[in-house]
């Protein structure tokens, strides 16, 4: 039986080790793409194998920062205040789990946690609006369901051209598993939840590239590579560590 995209995506990442919370971020390196999964999110490709949730990356060599700011590794960043952006407004995984539990709830501050303060004209326009308890006691929430439900794994790819962007890896990846027929959300996920379409109709937690081509067999030649390579590199990376 002939595998599709999907299929063998996840097969291929499923060589390399699963990272969860916590876990160091020296193990990470500075540049890849990673692939979230969340309990109880299971593939349609038969058997009990995990579903990829969420397909990412970064700019810079910025990947463990990336990762840092969406399970809230510094706790330094929940000292804000109206004049200061919130850790969600760094992350957009954040961001969408809060829409979410916002409007699971009706909760009308939903209009206020789409605000991204990062802009400091935005601070000062809207700053008065914010809720700053009721910011910090979602943030925890959503810190919370990170570290206890997802887990991730990643591939190395050092250039920024081969990974982001309208001719990079990221969207060709996103758009393999958005396209599955047979990859979709459990009954209970909690992205149904989201007010984002986008998200309820993929199944994952993302809003962008969602329709790019599924990946080609040049592509397929470069994740195996780079799996080969990343495969290597945590080997010598853990035996330094000992």
């Amino acid at each position: 039986m002939i595998m599709n995209e999907c299929e063998w995506l996840h097969r291929q990442l499923e060589e390399l080790p699963l990272f969860k919370y916590p876990f160091n971020l020296e193990q990470l390196p500075h540049n890849g793409i990673y692939f979230f999964y969340e309990n109880g999110e299971i593939w349609g490709h038969g058997g009990n194998h995990p579903r990829i949730v969420r397909i990412g990356t970064h700019k810079g060599d910025n990947f463990r920062s990336r990762i840092s700011s969406h399970f809230l590794l510094n706790e330094h960043k929940m000292n804000f205040d109206q004049m200061k952006s919130a850790p969600s407004d760094r992350s957009i995984f954040r961001t969408n789990i809060g829409r979410v539990l916002l409007y699971r709830d009706n909760d009308e501050y939903l209009d206020i946690w789409n605000i991204d303060f990062t802009p400091r004209i935005k601070r000062e326009k809207f700053g008065h609006l914010r809720d700053i308890p009721k910011e910090k006691r979602i943030e925890l929430e959503v810190s919370r369901l990170l570290r206890e439900s997802f887990s991730f794994r990643f591939i190395i790819i050092d250039s920024q051209e081969k990974r982001m962007g309208s001719h990079g890896l990221e969207r060709s990846l996103i758009g393999t598993v958005a396209r599955c027929g047979q990859c979709g959300p459990s009954e209970n996920w909690l992205g149904k939840h989201s007010p984002k379409p986008e998200i309820v109709k993929s199944g994952l937690w993302l809003s962008q590239r969602l329709d790019a081509d599924e990946i080609n067999e040049s592509e397929k030649i470069i994740i195996a590579d780079a799996i080969g390579k990343t495969k290597r590199w945590i080997g010598g990376n853990n035996e330094g560590m000992e």
